[in-house]
């Protein structure tokens, strides 16, 4: 299946620059980004990264710097996936899930309300990306007549945004990212009743 990976390759995952550098940020965006359009591609499916800027990649890169939800409507032919290229604790077998779902439209939700994959089979379907999207997309696939389905995944609804984020990628990751977060030297800390990270 085809499938759109975005990727913000200009300042991505500003919201961590309380812990990572621009640089850092810069590398551990990209690691997830392999990893996911790896997940992809184990799953069967066929990764195209729509990036923001031109990004060296083993996968095929298609830059539009438009806002997210157009250049995403621009590419979304019927039959296409789209999977964020932040979700660091995707496998292959949640995608594949997310594919096989029984509906013409299947959402994966994000556990802020936002909508981190979809798998789209409805002509007149589009996307609307805000915080709240997963709402607003299943009211426009109900608006088009097209059945939805919600993919319950717990590694399709973690994307990595903030801080207590990265606990997640050190207890459920299974690749780049998780290992460049170890190699940069960051740990659990659980401490202080809550599990977080901190730096060696």
């Amino acid at each position: 299946m085809d499938t759109l990976v975005p990727f913000a390759a200009t300042e991505p995952k500003t919201r961590l620059d309380d812990i990572l550098s621009a640089a850092e940020r810069d590398d551990f965006s990209r690691a997830m980004l392999l990893d996911v359009c790896e997940a992809v591609s184990d799953a069967g499916g066929d990764p195209t990264v729509l990036s923001t800027a031109d990004v060296d990649c083993p996968y095929p890169v298609v830059v539009d710097d438009r806002p997210l939800s157009e250049a995403v409507n621009a590419r979304l032919d019927p039959l296409t996936a789209v999977v964020m290229a932040d979700l660091a604790l995707a496998t292959p077998d949640a995608i594949e899930r997310l594919y096989e779902a029984d509906a013409e439209v299947a959402i994966a939700p994000g556990l802020g309300g936002g909508t981190n994959a979809l798998v789209v089979r409805h002509p007149e379907f589009r996307v609307d990306y805000h915080d709240t999207s997963v709402r607003d997309h299943r009211d426009i696939a109900a608006a088009v007549g097209a059945s939805t389905a919600t993919v319950d995944s717990f590694r399709l609804a973690v994307d990595i945004d903030e801080r207590r984020d990265l606990a997640e990628v050190l207890l459920h990751g299974e690749g780049r990212a998780k290992r460049w977060l170890e190699t940069a030297g960051f740990e659990l800390d659980s401490g202080t009743g809550r599990t977080l990270v901190s730096r060696a």
